[in-house]
């Protein structure tokens, strides 16, 4: 190769090589890209996890319902299962979310208690990752968003069901971690059958039927003939996300559409 056309082939290559970079590049950023509104509307909040706030550790899971308002503050109600004690509060605060798509947001319930926790969101604002961030918290889960008006009819169809936690919902054992797994049928008229397919002690598959309610807020009610939940149906009615109110049991559960 002369020496003219090996400086052709190097300038060539030199070209491809910075032409791949700053595909790269532009591809990477625009996925941690975030509008300055993508953070707006209702949301779902599903938490779980160990924490050491009272001391000694203890599993604590929670579900909130969310609205992050344009002028950068926060409303709406969070429930918190707390040592198998449920307990639920209003909230207020604000929030902040970046073009890098990170968000941060502090609340407090009505008794003057604040919480604090961050994430990153996913680019459009449907959806992020989130924890706590006050010391010895220990809790994360996902941020959803929601509707602003839900009905009955939202909720039917088929659905995946899968429940983790220190929880025996279908019996009266408190206290053991158990892990549920099956397929959940609703009608949209306020029934559903469910079939358990995946248990920890691993019984057969089973059969039961339930009833349900949804608020106009997108809240749920379910109740299954040995435990109950509460969730927000969320992802245009393509999932629940939900956690077990009965005292006692600290579980979570998340339905999604098949």
């Amino acid at each position: 190769m002369n020496r003219g056309r090996a400086i052709t082939y190097l300038i060539q290559q030199m070209r491809l090589v910075l032409f791949v970079t700053v595909l790269f590049a532009c591809s990477t950023h625009a996925a941690d890209v975030c509008g300055e509104h993508d953070l707006e509307g209702p949301y779902g909040l599903q938490l779980s996890g160990v924490t050491t706030i009272s001391g000694s550790p203890a599993q604590a899971v929670t579900l909130a319902r969310i609205v992050f308002q344009s002028d950068g503050s926060l409303s709406g109600y969070s429930s918190v299962n707390f040592k198998g004690l449920l307990l639920g509060n209003p909230v207020t605060g604000s929030y902040q979310a970046g073009t890098d798509c990170n968000i941060s947001w502090s609340m407090q319930d009505d008794s003057g208690a604040y919480q604090h926790f961050g994430g990153k969101m996913t680019p459009g604002g449907a959806g992020a990752q989130v924890r706590q961030t006050d010391p010895g918290a220990g809790v994360r889960g996902i941020l959803e968003k929601t509707s602003d008006a839900c009905s009955t009819s939202d909720f039917q169809g088929r659905y995946a069901f899968a429940l983790s936690g220190t929880s025996t919902p279908f019996a009266t054992v408190a206290g053991k971690s158990v892990s549920i797994e099956g397929i959940v049928d609703a009608d949209g008229n306020g029934h559903y059958n469910f079939t358990q397919t995946v248990s920890q002690n691993g019984r057969p598959a089973a059969m039961s039927a339930g009833t349900y309610e949804v608020d106009s807020d997108c809240t749920v009610r379910l109740e299954f003939p040995a435990t109950k939940l509460r969730g927000i149906l969320v992802n245009g009615g393509k999932e629940i996300l939900a956690i077990q109110t009965d005292p006692g049991q600290t579980a979570t559960a998340r339905f999604r559409a098949k």
